[in-house]
């Protein structure tokens, strides 16, 4: 046989060896090596590599230990890259999937947050807030002494306000067009249903202005009692008094 064809031959054979040998490393590669691969990515900020072994483990080994890291970390994926309404869902998936994780606590604090951070200003839609407001709720019924509570309280207080300017808002809107009474329906709610607000004085004033009005003078004082009795820093307190004096 001639000498370059014994050489070829031998280049191939090595050739088939080393793809053998790859071939079988990838076949005993196990759920251990892909997460310890696909958690260094993470950490090394490699989103892409990352987000693909933490689908592999998801999809090949969903019985494995750390099929619950991967469907965290996904979702922490796609709240860093500011997916927040694929990040939602992912941290809603360990709830749902895993719900004796460890990731299920952070997972629903971050599911609020995610709503939080797409929340749009009082004068445009809501849906995102109300659904911040009621995954702040979940999370905090669930653990209420946690840490992350108390920012959770803050974080509800201030998207009530939200909410509470969104009626003020649009009372004032019915008020320019003298629509009295779809302007009441909007106080009402800020009354009622946001009581914690910082509306809350300027609600009641601007209802009683519409009880005077519209000659319901025995609202209005009902009205003026509940002011004093709601309103504890109270700033438009003479405004209250001149229309109380101003009743038969």
């Amino acid at each position: 046989m001639p000498a370059p064809y014994r050489i070829f031959l031998a280049l191939f054979a090595i050739s088939l060896f080393s793809c053998a040998s790859s071939d079988e490393a990838k076949k005993q590669r196990t759920v251990d090596d892909v997460w310890a691969s696909a958690k260094k990515s993470y950490d090394d900020g490699d989103w892409l590599d990352a987000q693909s072994g933490m689908e592999v483990i998801k999809l090949q080994y969903p019985a494995s230990q750390y099929a619950d890291d991967a469907q965290y970390y996904l979702a922490e994926i796609t709240f860093e890259r500011g997916e927040f309404i694929m990040a939602a869902f992912n941290y809603n998936l360990i709830r749902r999937s895993y719900p004796s994780s460890e990731f299920v606590r952070p997972a629903m604090y971050k599911t609020a947050l995610c709503y939080d951070k797409i929340s749009l200003p009082a004068d445009r839609d809501q849906e995102n807030t109300r659904k911040a407001l009621q995954a702040y709720a979940d999370y905090q019924a669930m653990f209420m002494s946690d840490s992350l509570s108390r920012e959770a309280a803050v974080r509800t207080r201030e998207l009530r306000d939200r909410l509470a300017e969104r009626n003020w808002i649009i009372a004032e809107h019915y008020m320019r067009t003298q629509a009295r009474r779809a302007a009441s329906i909007h106080l009402d709610a800020i009354i009622d249903e946001y009581p914690d607000s910082k509306w809350l004085e300027k609600a009641m004033v601007l209802k009683l202005q519409i009880l005077e009005w519209q000659e319901k003078n025995d609202d209005a004082r009902t009205l003026i009692a509940m002011y004093r009795r709601m309103v504890k820093d109270p700033q438009l307190k003479d405004d209250v008094d001149e229309i109380e004096k101003g009743l038969p």
